[in-house]
């Protein structure tokens, strides 16, 4: 990138939230963010930061929702962003304005003239339950490597168990979990929080750890090459999503069904089972009520049943 077009005081404000206590997995994803709107600055209108106008902000907006926009990376884009992602990058773009606004730097427009758009209300699907067990146990049936086997099936089980991000789940070191099943988990924000193991989770991550030939302190640790024995080494999280989607195609599942997808199941079926929506606050590690009731996407076959069940007339 040409270096008229980069932000200015950038790395000072992938500081600032650094200093803030978010995570570094945060600070990234702003950051990338952030270069997508350099992009815009170098590529589509040839302006540096301190020709911007508010009018380049409404050209901005529709750059992020045409198919001609390209990645950080400058890849050309394969599908048009929805309007959650959009107001993430628009967010970054917001919060960065209001650093410099906060620090007495200046800025060609105010952090209030980042407007956000209106999200699209969409009705998510979750897979029935029974998609969902074949999902869970499709390692042992499709996985020829044993390790591999018991490796992916206990991390399938443990994320459907206890409703983790994709994030918090591969991070996880072995000295988080007690033999209850009770998981310590430093999530989004750096907020704590316990989650927990169903009996079935426990067992098939007790069967894992004891065929696991590792010295890493992870819990789920990658076994090509000396990555296992490697003391920190991840497993990628294109890994797991890859799997899980390959698991769909080999069991003819037509929803389509990420780690995401997962998290949602957790939610929606504690209350489908009549959880109380705080309690799953607290399990999904969610800030708001609001952001959890997003999650939980209850069935037509619930509502149906709820309505039967609590309506004053309908026994009448």
């Amino acid at each position: 990138m040409n270096s008229k077009y980069q932000l200015p005081k950038l790395d000072d404000y992938i500081l600032n939230i650094k200093a803030n206590n978010f995570s570094d997995e945060t600070a990234y994803n702003y950051e990338r963010d952030l270069n997508t709107f350099e992009d815009f600055l170098e590529n589509d209108i040839k302006k540096t930061f301190d020709e911007v106008t508010k009018t380049d902000i409404l050209r901005f907006k529709a750059y992020l929702n045409s198919g001609d926009r390209k990645t950080a990376k400058h890849k050309q884009v394969k599908q048009r962003l929805v309007s959650f992602s959009i107001n993430r990058i628009l967010s970054a773009l917001r919060s960065y304005i209001k650093f410099l606004e906060d620090m007495d730097y200046q800025s060609p427009v105010s952090a209030n003239a980042i407007k956000l758009l209106k999200n699209e209300k969409k009705s998510a699907r979750v897979p029935e339950f029974s998609e969902m067990l074949k999902i869970l146990e499709a390692p042992t049936k499709f996985e020829d490597d044993e390790k591999i086997a018991l490796r992916n099936r206990a991390m399938l089980e443990t994320l459907f168990a206890t409703g983790m991000r994709i994030s918090e789940l591969l991070s996880l070191k072995v000295n988080q979990i007690d033999k209850t099943g009770r998981i310590y988990v430093l999530g989004k924000g750096k907020k704590q929080r316990f989650v927990y193991l169903t009996p079935r989770a426990l067992k098939h991550l007790s069967g894992y750890l004891a065929k696991r030939d590792s010295i890493s302190e992870m819990l789920f640790v990658p076994y090509r090459g000396r990555n296992n024995q490697e003391k920190n080494k991840k497993l990628s999280t294109n890994y797991l999503q890859w799997k899980i989607k390959r698991y769909r195609e080999l069991l003819d599942i037509n929803l389509p069904i990420s780690a995401h997808t997962i998290r949602h199941c957790f939610a929606t079926f504690l209350a489908e089972k009549g959880a109380n929506p705080a309690a799953i606050q607290i399990l999904l590690g969610h800030e708001s009520l609001d952001t959890t009731t997003r999650y939980v996407h209850a069935s037509d076959r619930y509502a149906e049943k709820t309505h039967h069940e609590f309506h004053p007339l309908f026994d009448k």
